[in-house]
């Protein structure tokens, strides 16, 4: 797998993972000028909070029109001193259509963000392509550039996994701190969790990638995931 750089200088060896890239190569100097640090705090600040039990039950009991338009929702979530699991789904109602733990510490992937461009990529070395790409089960996890580990697609979700989702259902972009499940292990920390929209692109049946879209064309970071499968 070839390095995943934030920087357009560095040559792609992989044809579609470079593609993918381009999508956002124009509009990432002009990002830069606008980026001033703060990471992860920053990120935060561009999503609507809810820090508290109450204020979850009040959103999620309050009727509300759902967006319907064709922007993809990712999740990342996880304890503190965990690690973070990915969640994408076309509707926050429905389950997740890929859900994976990610082999890296929320603290670790905070760090990253402090970069203000963050690009996860996973690729999966499975030699045929008789699945759809989200359907491979085994993949390699790069974050900027670094190997991380492996990951296996989940095709059943963790209790701590349907907690979150059942208490995200109503949102469509949000972070903070979710009220946490009554076995939660108190040294794992608090539960965190970021949700955004995400615009989906299609390079080929062997690549995909979703790029971050920041609420009401704000300036902020940029997150983009992608997926490649080898051959």
């Amino acid at each position: 797998m070839p390095s995943v750089h934030s920087s357009p200088c560095y040559p792609m060896e992989n044809p579609a993972l470079a593609s993918l890239l381009r999508h956002t190569t124009g509009e990432n100097n002009k990002r830069n000028k606008f980026s001033t640090g703060g990471g992860l705090l920053k990120m935060f600040k561009l999503f609507p909070m809810l820090t508290s039990g109450c204020k979850m039950v009040a959103l999620l009991g309050r009727p509300r029109k759902m967006l319907k338009d064709s922007a993809t929702t990712g999740t990342i979530f996880g304890y503190r001193k965990g690690r973070v699991s990915l969640a994408i789904q076309e509707d926050t109602r429905q389950m997740p259509i890929f859900l994976i733990e990610l082999p890296m510490l929320a603290s670790a992937l905070n760090k990253e963000m402090a970069s203000d461009i963050v690009r996860i990529a996973l690729e999966s070395e499975t030699k045929t392509n008789k699945k759809k790409l989200l359907e491979e089960f085994v993949w390699a996890v790069y974050c900027n550039g670094r190997k991380v580990g492996y990951s296996i697609r989940r095709k059943q979700m963790s209790d701590d996994e349907l907690h979150v989702m059942q208490h995200l259902r109503g949102v469509s972009m949000g972070a903070g701190v979710l009220p946490t499940a009554s076995d939660h292990k108190d040294s794992d920390g608090e539960m965190t969790y970021m949700r955004a929209r995400f615009e989906r692109v299609v390079g080929s049946k062997d690549s995909e990638a979703l790029y971050m879209i920041n609420p009401d064309g704000a300036q902020g970071p940029e997150l983009s995931i992608f997926f490649v499968r080898a051959h």
